[in-house]
């Protein structure tokens, strides 16, 4: 499963449904945080029943499936999202080298 992939569905369902972060993570009984993650592909460990609920409740399903080739199209939404991903920690890993400017 592609989380990244799956993150920027489920929060687009979450706006679509006019809800925020943390309205839906009360609902479910999640933490904000824990959705923010999920959004963002971050998640590190979400168990499947989490998943179903919250798919669920935004009106989408979990499926499972044999993997079929990407279109070409597909290729090239996973490599731009792979790409910025990949700049995204590379600017937090420079982030955190920078010398203190204050000091």
């Amino acid at each position: 499963m592609n989380f990244t992939e799956a993150g920027l569905l489920i929060r687009e369902a979450r706006k679509k449904a006019d809800l925020t972060q943390a309205t839906l993570a009360g609902r479910l009984r999640m933490s904000r945080a824990t959705i923010s993650k999920i959004e963002n592909g971050l998640i590190e460990e979400l168990g499947v029943r989490k998943l179903s609920l919250l798919c669920d409740r935004l009106g989408l399903e979990v499926l499972v499936r044999p993997r079929q080739a990407l279109t070409l199209e597909e290729a090239y939404a996973k490599n731009r999202l792979e790409r910025r991903e990949a700049f995204r920690e590379t600017d937090a890993a420079l982030a955190k080298l920078k010398p203190d400017s204050h000091g």
